[in-house]
């Protein structure tokens, strides 16, 4: 680009077209007059006669003048000028544009993306091929136009790690692979890693390369630490600088379920520290309910702390079945008990009809043999929905007939009657040492100290189940800790007392670190990676790059020691994780990190991330010209005699005050909205991708028809939507295929979309990738839509119930194929409470209708028909085929039928019970 004057020109050489108006000056000037007529009978005197000489009028200078001016208006707006433009050099040959990506840029990702897409705009111009290289994704360079990048500019998101040591290997490596030199443009994130000297070296081997980098660096927040009574926050920034304060958030659930900022506070970095710290004393009630903390104002995955199970102390009822002899503390059996609880969990007192309705999370029975009637179905119960039973062997239970004959509910084996003693003066043999734990055993990888014995147990009964049900066993094979699932928990039992009359094991530090592995102590302290050895755990909810949660969907289990000790990539993302029943948040960042600044060598450039709006003039330039031409067609009419004075001062004022009335009108809305809501009408998203949009209209043409054939609904030709562009609240369902290029929505078009699905709208999310993948991001479809649904504020899901109102709002349906059959179809989960009524045969649901449906069946596919009515798509083969997209109709049916009428059919089943109540 060529500036002139302080005005770009995107085609300079244009220019030269205005040496050309003296040229047209001399042309125009010569008008020839207005005729004069004059009524003369004798004309035919006149034939055959010639005027030797001819003398023309002249144009009169302001005509002449309105001519030059829109000559040069023409010749200038064609040579492209833009106001404001860019200094930077475009340069020749192909342009690489190198981004960290990751989340220490995220909250000024915006601006970053729009500094791209200025220097593709000016590559563009200068017709450089570009490539994109995101060294926290990394793929192989591929140059290419650079209006291609500008299409995928809104897919470009950071990632909430750093580049890896593995990842600047694989680029390096890539980068071997090319050939010939390229220009480097690099936007950094200003935070240092491994090997980002050996991959400058290797830019700056090709070309020049220049650093693009914002003037403030990013601030983060350590995992948070409670200790001593308190939660302890720790926040870091890259540099030392002034005194500084920033707030964090404590976000979590009021005790009605709503999501809000359960607390604030403010931390400060003193003048030339890196660290603010501080502690929040806070309720235990308040702090269990605590998800995240995260700093103000910082939009990053760094500037997020998730919070898990190491913040709640757990709730513990302690029954013994003997008291203390003589008063004696250390005689008591909950004594070892009580002391490795206490630090971490607070205690329910009372017996079981006491403690029962407080709903604690564990209850421990020490030696208790006999439990009433009423009181073993209100514990039965009580395991049955998610209660842990941890039983302590005794003397009592040792001498009654507790599961004896058969299995008692609430043991996980049978007994035999007595106990067997091993060690002492009384018997022959030693004490028995326990034996390494088996791997499927939740204290496998525990360290076995060698002063830990047995010298009494209680023995289990041979049966086919013992051994699937033994987790702990002696050095001789008999049961030490055996477990059985009841219902949603388990029932565990110690065949050796709580106390230290059996065993040394309660004087152990292995007792504290088995009770924490069945959760029954609190995760309060740091998990160890010699606690976690052997466990696994799934990811429930992972992190992206801005801080969001979304679902981990189909993302495999991860090994404890690596989840505690891993490095943070594209293998181990951050997130919440789910073993059992215990919880471990893993986050960006640990309790070990600290933030460096990046180093770059003397002779790199780097410049800031200030972005200079560009305002092309060509468009207003070529509209002035075309005003003064119309002006100068109304004059020269005038001049000439054709059209009245007064005429044509009308026709120019009106020409002069509508062309830029015409040129400033938006885009009118007014047809749109007509067509929107003169009837009902189904609508889609575009993607960009032609051949999906046609489809999805057929598709939604086809439901629509048969809509109007089965049902009293009537809908209108569908439309497909605009997310940037059109208002959403017209239509009750919007069917959105993906595709693995569509572009990210803007901030603009999400807070449109959240603001619809607030209002009762409905957004029908289809992979259309079942046939090659499940649900989740397996696929590129999966793994796109995590990514477009991450800021939409989507309630938990879960797959559609078999009792969900979807599967009978008209047809009864167990089954939502499309063109594809197989995959889950997810809606809104079922509220916590929701419960059977005694003689109804659906659950007693929330009103609400489903805000999202996520499958990847394709549904559109299946209802696609072309004007004639006839199926687009082949589904299935013969008659199975043609059955499967009549129960994919039938799906749309049952989901528009949804939309329209809410639970209606949930709320249609509870009227004869309401009746009879009224006595009719």
């Amino acid at each position: 680009m060529t500036v002139l004057a302080g005005i770009g020109f995107t085609a300079p050489w244009v220019l030269l077209g205005l040496l050309t108006l003296p040229i047209l000056w001399l042309i125009l000037r010569a008008v020839p007059p207005a005729p004069i007529r004059r009524m003369f009978p004798a004309v035919t005197l006149l034939l055959g006669l010639k005027d030797d000489e001819s003398v023309s009028d002249r144009t009169p200078w302001w005509l002449l003048l309105l001519r030059m001016l829109a000559a040069a208006a023409i010749i200038i707006g064609l040579a492209g000028p833009v106001l404001n433009p860019s200094r930077d050099q475009a340069g020749t040959g192909p342009l690489m544009l190198v981004l960290d990506a990751s989340w220490a840029g995220a909250t000024r990702w915006s601006s970053t993306l729009d500094q791209i897409d200025a220097q593709l705009t000016e590559a563009g111009r200068a017709g450089r091929p570009v490539s994109i290289l995101r060294l926290t994704e990394p793929e192989p360079p591929v140059f290419q136009a650079a209006e291609a990048w500008r299409n995928r500019l809104p897919g470009l998101v950071p990632n909430p790690w750093q580049p890896t040591e593995d990842q600047v290997d694989q680029v390096i490596a890539a980068l071997d692979q090319v050939e010939g030199g390229f220009d480097t443009h690099w936007f950094s994130d200003r935070l240092g890693y491994e090997n980002h000297p050996e991959l400058v070296s290797e830019l700056q081997s090709r070309g020049q390369v220049t650093v693009y980098r914002s003037n403030a660096a990013a601030l983060a927040l350590l995992p948070a630490v409670y200790q001593d009574g308190v939660i302890q926050l720790t926040a870091l920034r890259a540099e030392p600088g002034p005194e500084e304060s920033v707030t964090v958030l404590a976000h979590g659930r009021d005790p009605a379920g709503t999501a809000r900022i359960l607390q604030s506070a403010e931390m400060t970095f003193a003048a030339g520290e890196t660290q603010a710290q501080i502690d929040l004393a806070l309720p235990s009630e308040l702090r269990a309910r605590i998800t995240r903390f995260e700093l103000q104002g910082q939009r990053s995955a760094g500037a997020v702390t998730l919070t898990d199970d190491s913040l709640r102390r757990r709730e513990v009822a302690l029954i013994a079945g003997t008291l203390n002899r003589e008063g004696l503390e250390l005689l008591s059996p909950l004594h070892y008990l009580t002391q490795v609880l206490i630090p971490t969990a607070d205690f329910v007192e009372g017996g079981l009809p006491e403690v029962l309705p407080a709903n604690p999370d564990v209850i421990v029975l020490s030696d208790v043999a006999q439990i009433s009637g009423p009181e073993e179905v209100a514990l039965i119960e009580w395991v049955e929905q998610g209660g842990l039973l941890l039983r302590f062997a005794g003397p009592r239970m040792a001498a009654s007939d507790l599961g004896r004959d058969e299995e008692d509910t609430l043991l996980p084996v049978r007994l035999r009657s007595g106990g067997r003693t091993v060690g002492g003066a009384m018997s022959w043999g030693e004490s028995k040492t326990l034996a390494p734990f088996p791997e499927d055993s939740p204290f496998y990888g525990l360290p076995i100290p060698k002063d830990v014995t047995v010298s009494t147990q209680v023995m289990a009964q041979p049966d086919p189940n013992l051994a699937d049900r033994v987790i702990a066993s002696l050095s001789d094979g008999t049961p030490l800790v055996t477990r059985k699932a009841l219902g949603l928990g388990q029932v565990v039992l110690f065949h050796v007392t709580a106390d230290a009359e059996w065993s040394s094991l309660p004087l152990s530090g292995l007792f504290v670190e088995m009770l924490d592995r069945l959760a029954v102590a609190s995760a309060a302290k740091s998990r160890q990676v010699a606690q976690l050895e052997g466990t696994t755990w799934e990811p429930v909810q992972i992190m992206d790059g801005f801080g969001a949660l979304s679902d981990a969907g189909t993302l495999a289990g991860v090994d404890g020691v690596e989840l505690v000790s891993g490095q943070i990539g594209p293998d181990l993302r951050p997130g919440l994780y789910e073993s059992g029943k215990q919880k471990l948040a893993r986050n960006v960042l640990s309790e070990e990190t600290t933030l460096s600044l990046v180093a770059w060598p003397a002779d790199v450039p780097i410049r800031g991330q200030e972005v200079s709006t560009e305002t092309p003039l060509g468009g207003i330039l070529l509209s002035f010209a075309l005003i003064l031409l119309t002006v100068d067609v109304i004059a020269s009419l005038a001049l000439s005699g054709r059209l009245g004075l007064a005429k044509a001062t009308a026709v120019a004022m009106g020409a002069v005050l509508l062309v830029p009335e015409a040129q400033a009108q938006s885009p009118d809305e007014t047809d749109f909205a007509l067509a929107a809501t003169h009837e009902l009408v189904l609508a889609h998203v575009l993607t960009g991708d032609s051949q999906v949009d046609d489809i999805a209209q057929a598709g939604l043409r086809g439901l629509a028809q048969t809509l109007n054939y089965r049902t009293s609904v009537e809908p209108a030709a569908p439309i497909g939507v605009d997310l940037e562009r059109d208002e959403l609240a017209f239509f009750p369902l919007l069917y959105w295929p993906i595709t693995q290029d569509q572009p990210r929505p803007s901030d603009e078009a999400y807070a449109k979309l959240n603001a619809y699905l607030r209002s009762g709208g409905m957004i029908l999310f289809d992979t259309r990738d079942a046939d090659i993948a499940g649900f989740g991001a397996s696929s590129p479809n999966g793994r796109k839509l995590q990514q477009l649904a991450a800021p939409l504020n989507i309630p938990a899901l879960e797959p559609i119930p078999n009792d969900h109102v979807l599967t009978r709002t008209f047809y009864l349906l167990q089954d939502f194929p499309g063109r594809y059959a197989g995959t889950d179809v997810w809606v809104e989960a079922a509220p916590l409470d929701a419960e059977q009524i005694e003689g109804m045969p659906f659950r007693n649901l929330n009103d609400n209708v489903t805000p999202v449906v996520i499958g990847g069946n394709d549904w559109a596919g299946a209802w696609a028909v072309d004007r004639n009515g006839q199926a687009l798509l082949p589904v299935g083969r013969g008659y199975a085929g043609e059955r499967q997209r009549e129960l994919a109709n039938r799906f749309g049916v049952n989901l528009v039928m949804h939309v329209l009428t809410g639970n209606y059919k949930s709320d249609q089943v509870h009227v004869p019970a309401l009746l009879d109540r009224l006595g009719q």
